[in-house]
């Protein structure tokens, strides 16, 4: 199999963005080919991509191929052939001759090694019992693990502050995992739905005893509101991402000995330890996915998934790229 060629998402520049088709490196002896299914829309580091308010990150130029939520079927594997006809979530690539792969894998095809794939079961249990196919909302696994890192081995959160995706997963994760139901701060009445725990707007929510505050805001003005809601000795956790420095007062933190920790990228253990807690019944990913578009209406997607307050998830099925 050489020549191989993709059509792809492409940021020519903030807020210019195409369909094209690219060529593609060689597979190499320790790669894989993946015919993709399903990509996700990221609104965290996408929508910064896609605007221009990414903070100098390494890697990143343009043109780019954004996307690291990437689900498809391995068409070709020489390194492990029991991997052919799996369905395996990727993410991301960096396989691209002419452009940036950051994070490269918004494409119909991708080249990747066989190392960085996961393969998935084809079907999951939902809440109902019922087994379904698990390839759209396993776009989401990159985004749980994320959730499942910042909550790992830590004390959990007995606060969130966001309701989008994310602060849903922390929500979610933190149940699953055992822990006491969570409060979740949100200001968008269209986003106030929960299951299993109180979604709240912060001037209705009196306390003051927070041990725990994990922010998926993405708000850098937000940190002396979270300070006065901690409890002595508490801590934040930033878990978002930030464009913006980020600065607080000094004298309410040092009162209550606040601490701070921001939770990195997601590692491998984290997206195996996910993809357990889905298996096991402990993780639904149900419901999250709100909208869906073919690959084709890009433009209409990424405006949607960036624009629209209604969504909370935006994929592209490849399969219906034309």
């Amino acid at each position: 199999m050489t020549g191989l060629s993709a059509r792809a998402v492409v940021f020519d520049g903030p807020k210019q963005l195409k369909l094209a088709r690219l060529e593609l490196s060689d597979p190499g002896p320790d790669d894989v080919v993946v015919e993709t299914e399903y990509s996700g829309v990221s609104t965290g580091t996408e929508r910064l991509l896609w605007s221009g308010d990414m903070p100098p990150f390494p890697g990143l130029s343009y043109p780019l191929v954004p996307g690291y939520e990437t689900v498809g079927r391995v068409v070709r594997s020489d390194c492990d052939p029991a991997l052919v006809g799996r369905r395996v979530f990727a993410p991301g690539a960096r396989c691209y001759k002419d452009v940036s792969g950051l994070f490269g894998g918004a494409a119909s095809r991708i080249v990747t090694s066989a190392k960085r794939v996961r393969p998935l079961p084809e079907s999951v249990a939902a809440s109902d019992g019922a087994s379904h196919d698990f390839a759209e909302e396993a776009t989401l696994l990159a985004l749980a693990a994320t959730a499942r890192h910042a909550i790992a081995n830590e004390t959990p959160p007995d606060l969130i502050i966001g309701h989008g995706a994310l602060g849903r997963l922390l929500a979610r994760i933190t149940i699953g995992l055992g822990h006491p139901p969570p409060n979740v701060w949100e200001t968008n009445p269209d986003r106030a739905d929960a299951d299993g725990y109180a979604v709240l707007e912060p001037d209705f929510d009196g306390r003051q005893d927070y041990k725990a505050i994990y922010d998926v805001s993405g708000d850098s003005r937000i940190l002396d509101e979270l300070i006065s809601r901690l409890a002595p000795g508490g801590e934040i956790v930033l878990a978002g991402f930030y464009s913006q420095p980020l600065s607080f007062a000094f004298p309410p933190a040092f009162v209550r000995e606040a601490r701070f920790r921001v939770a990195a990228e997601w590692t491998d253990a984290d997206l195996a330890a996910t993809i357990d807690l889905v298996e096991a019944g402990a993780l639904d990913l149900d419901g999250l996915i709100t909208h869906r578009m073919a690959a084709g209406d890009v433009d209409a997607a990424y405006r949607t998934a960036f624009e629209d307050p209604s969504c909370l998830k935006m994929i592209l099925d490849w399969r219906r790229d034309s």
